[in-house]
């Protein structure tokens, strides 16, 4: 592609900042966005007493569905954000880090950024460390809260979580002030009030319970796309204050308070966290550099910041609300046009509402070995090999260079993610709960229902028994990356090869760890394609059904 061409000679030895704006334009889109959103008609606040807002993945202001809930509900709001410990843990199965450097930097800078924008609308943000349901209950004892407002998340540890808050705060009541005379008061539990806020389609407009879910996403799209709406966002009121008294709101940590390592991006994107920054990349990709018409068309590409939206990491932290993008892109096709592109960056948003309701359905059957459909593989768990896959020392170019770009910026391409699943799980025959853990590390865009629907999908044991996804090497290579830039970008070396050479180097690069099950024909040195033993469709006809698993 000419754009990953130019991207190279450009970014051989400097860092793409994603979004590529300056701080001042950045804040000023925000602005303006935070402006088009504000209204003051809302009317005056009714409610009484002291709400607090627990922020968890959902860093943002805009379209907060808890922040405005509390706002209506009480004279003060507290906003609080818990750093729970668990988060810098292990993972659960391989004892992985939990939450990489370049992560949880990531997220450091979208709280940075969140604290700054309640501070405009005249509150702050709370910082604890420690277990949310150790803090909250006592935070609500300390200032007599009503309820506590949390967005509501769907797998296991973070619902455990919820249902602790729930328990530790039935220990504090607070006297009503309904008792007259000699009656004796009432007594009243702070409440915990679980909004649903992280889809693009709210999960009470499904045309089905999450327990009827159907099995193979097209079905689920067309019956959501035909019965279903996407609610607007959420006006804001022209202030959220007065915050309640508080004597130290605490900072917003450094990575080195965590224990981990501050790394900075060296090569490649660096994104920036935070919801001025995600709403200055929707600017910039939409409007300011018109990119969302040709979407469709570039998306599987795997250089530089624009062959894609790159929404993901902030659609991860909450930063960014799907359906902020969705207004978004329907002003788009209302002031600009309207085209294949435009509807498919909403397909790719209704994927990402797909798996998180299915990890409803699925519960943790989505983190075990033979995934949803309970699938009996004798999968490898050879760390020799493994370490090999994600240190990019396989020996083969793209996967190499996919490894290196995840391990250097926390990113990784749609079609890159798809590629080093398929040779780690089929090729090498390692268990993939490796690989997802080793994303869940990494990846700034992680969150663990789409990462590991897509990551069963992939391995062949999700939802859709009629997926095969064998993605060949050689195919992908000449397909994806036919001049050699990408590779030839994250591995240096490999830039003085001539570029038909780039992905088979022989002798001038590693040994390939393993042989390929569908590599180079002996006859003509083609690449053979991968088809799917089940359908024998070609996984590029499979994946033009499919589409993505999330928006990138």
């Amino acid at each position: 592609m000419h754009s990953q061409a130019s991207f190279t000679a450009r970014a051989a030895a400097t860092v793409q900042n994603v979004p590529g704006l300056s701080p001042e334009e950045m804040d000023r889109v925000s602005e303006q966005t935070f402006q088009r959103y504000t209204s003051g008609g809302l009317g005056k606040r009714k409610g009484k007493g002291v709400a607090i807002v627990w922020f968890r993945n959902d860093l943002r202001v805009l379209d907060n569905e808890a922040l405005f809930r509390a706002w209506v509900s009480s004279e003060a709001i507290l906003p609080v954000y818990c750093v729970d410990p668990r988060l810098f843990g292990t993972t659960h199965y391989f004892g992985l880090p939990k939450t990489g450097d370049l992560r949880a930097q990531f997220i450091i800078e979208c709280l940075t950024d969140l604290k700054k924008n309640l501070v405009k609308r005249g509150l702050d943000l709370l910082i604890q460390h420690g277990k949310p349901e150790e803090v909250i209950p006592y935070l609500a004892k300390a200032f007599k809260a009503h309820t506590v407002y949390a967005h509501k998340e769907t797998c296991s540890e973070e619902v455990k979580v919820e249902k602790l808050v729930t328990k530790n705060l039935q220990e504090f009541v607070l006297p009503s002030s309904g008792g007259l005379g000699n009656e004796p008061q009432s007594i009243n539990a702070t409440k915990l009030e679980l909004v649903w806020g992280s889809t693009m389609y709210h999960i009470n407009d499904l045309p089905f319970d999450c327990e009827s879910l159907p099995d193979v996403y097209t079905q689920f799209r067309k019956s959501v796309e035909s019965k279903s709406k996407v609610r607007n966002c959420i006006r804001l009121p022209t202030s959220f204050g007065p915050p309640p008294e508080v004597g130290d709101w605490g900072h917003v940590p450094q990575v080195t308070e965590l224990g981990l390592q501050q790394e900075k991006v060296s090569k490649g994107m660096k994104f920036i966290g935070g919801e001025s920054a995600a709403l200055g990349r929707v600017h910039d990709y939409f409007w300011k550099k018109d990119l969302l018409k040709v979407y469709k068309e570039t998306r599987n590409g795997m250089l530089g910041p624009d062959y894609s939206t790159k929404f993901s990491p902030w659609l991860a932290s909450g930063s960014l609300s799907p359906r902020l993008i969705y207004e978004e892109v329907k002003r788009y096709e209302k002031e600009r046009q309207s085209n294949d592109s435009t509807y498919w960056v909403l397909f790719e948003l209704i994927w990402r509402d797909y798996f998180r309701f299915l990890s409803i359905k699925q519960g943790n059957l989505l983190f075990q070995a033979g995934g949803p459909r309970k699938v009996n593989i004798n999968w490898s768990q050879d760390q020799t090999m493994f370490d090999a896959w994600r240190q990019g020392q396989t020996g083969y170019p793209l996967i190499d260079a996919n490894m290196k770009e995840l391990a250097t910026t926390g990113f990784m391409s749609n079609r890159g993610r798809q590629i080093v699943c398929s040779f780690l799980v089929r090729d090498m025959g390692i268990d993939w709960r490796m690989g997802a853990e080793w994303f869940e590390t990494c990846l700034l865009d992680y969150d663990p229902c789409s990462n590991y629907g897509n990551w069963t999908y992939g391995a062949g044991v999700g939802n859709d028994p009629r997926e095969d996804r064998y993605f060949s090497i050689p195919k992908q290579a000449q397909n994806y990356d036919h001049e050699g830039e990408f590779v030839a970008y994250w591995l240096p070396e490999l830039r003085a090869l001539p570029r038909e050479k780039r992905h088979s180097p022989g002798m001038m690069y590693l040994k390939p760890i393993v042989a390929l099950k569908h590599g180079y024909t002996k006859k003509t040195g083609d690449s053979k394609m991968a088809f799917s033993s089940r359908r024998g469709r070609p996984e590029d006809n499979r994946r033009k059904r499919h589409g993505d698993g999330r928006t990138y």
